[in-house]
């Protein structure tokens, strides 16, 4: 079982004053390089309380983006439950269900309404997955969204690596008899003064824009699935072994010793599977993902992320996004489902990497063609 150091590092939140600190957690993929095996671990974890609280209902789990795709889909392929994911991408013609998180720096999240119509009266119960639980807040909203919608449809849960909800929030959910489930309880109340106390001082560098793309391999691979959209947690897993298949024939397997594996924002359980088959072929591999949130840097050693790179986004022009503490590789593979119109968010990646490796890198782009 885990203990609350193993999976909380206290960090500073850039310019927002609803909440001025956040937890990375330095097994979850997310932020720090991680073995991708430890974080499919620790996700997995989540997988024996479900079984034994709901073994024979069938469910619809609801992951949460950014941090929680990943968690969500891991879970879902244990389970062979239906998925899907928050987003904050845009879809074309498609109905959506909105909300927001207060606290978040990126507020607006997104369900695809479409995909909840079609199956809902197929389903016994949604879950809510999360990395972190602080009030609950969020969730109550957008279980009264589903509620207005489906008024027949009363059954939900969260299922979370952290939770750090106050006795009020925990009697809202234990009133209304939404469970929760969770792997460490912590209390948010500390954290705020924690943060405080670092300076902030780590390395910031600005994106760099330039065309240099020497040493970089892109390939298309097809057969992509969008937990976007309502998936199959099962077919979902079938669907990314199929992917590294793809990327395992066309790449020099004998002649990487240590891989860094990238995900892109949102899309982070390919990538993450990619690393772990990896991993298992022997290599020592780590993984981590490009993200929005602007988390600052510090010289503490006790500090959890201490470079940051700005970038820009490969989904939306324009957009800022940031990728933390980079390593040196024999060879790096960034997995995406991007399109290819957005050139200047893959040029600032390949250039915020080769600061540290002059390697190949691999551009793998999942295409559902």
């Amino acid at each position: 079982m885990y203990r609350q150091e193993d999976l909380i590092c206290v960090a500073k939140r850039e310019n927002n004053r609803k909440r001025n600190y956040v937890l990375v957690n330095p097994l979850q993929g997310k932020h720090v390089p991680v073995n991708p095996g430890k974080a499919l671990e620790l996700f997995e974890c989540l997988v024996k309380p479900l079984q034994e609280a709901y073994g024979r209902e069938r469910l619809l789990l609801i992951g949460f983006a950014e941090t929680a795709t990943a968690i969500g889909a891991a879970v879902a392929a244990k389970l062979g439950a239906l998925y899907m994911q928050t987003t904050r991408e845009n879809i074309p013609g498609v109905d959506f269900f909105m909300f927001s998180e207060d606290h978040s720096h990126a507020t607006e999240q997104k369900l695809v309404k479409d995909d909840i119509d079609s199956v809902i009266a197929q389903v016994d119960r949604a879950i809510f997955i999360e990395d972190e639980v602080t009030t609950g807040r969020t969730i109550l909203h957008i279980i009264d969204v589903l509620k207005s919608a489906y008024p027949d449809f009363s059954s939900y849960g969260v299922a979370s690596i952290l939770n750090g909800m106050d006795p009020e929030n925990l009697n809202a959910y234990k009133v209304r008899g939404i469970a929760l489930h969770y792997l460490v309880k912590t209390d948010s109340r500390k954290y705020g003064r924690a943060a405080e106390r670092f300076r902030g001082d780590g390395i910031y560098v600005p994106a760099a824009l330039g065309r240099e793309m020497a040493g970089v391999k892109e390939i298309r691979v097809g057969g992509a699935m969008n937990a976007r959209r309502l998936v199959s947690g099962r077919d979902y897993k079938n669907a990314c072994e199929k992917l590294w298949d793809e990327i395992s024939r066309q790449a020099a397997l004998p002649s990487i010793q240590k891989l860094l594996v990238i995900g892109t924002e949102e899309f982070m359980y390919p990538g993450l599977y990619v690393a772990g088959q990896a991993e298992e072929a022997g290599m020592d591999v780590r993984f981590h993902a490009t993200t929005r949130s602007p988390i600052a840097v510090s010289g503490e050693a006790d500090y959890p992320l201490h470079v940051r790179y700005e970038l820009r986004s490969l989904y939306e022009s324009g957009r800022v996004t940031f990728l933390y503490d980079i390593d040196t590789y024999d060879a790096v593979w960034i997995v995406t489902d991007a399109g290819s119109d957005e050139r200047e968010g893959i040029y600032s990646l390949v250039n915020a990497l080769r600061r540290k490796n002059k390697g190949p890198v691999t551009l793998v782009r999942w295409c559902e063609d």
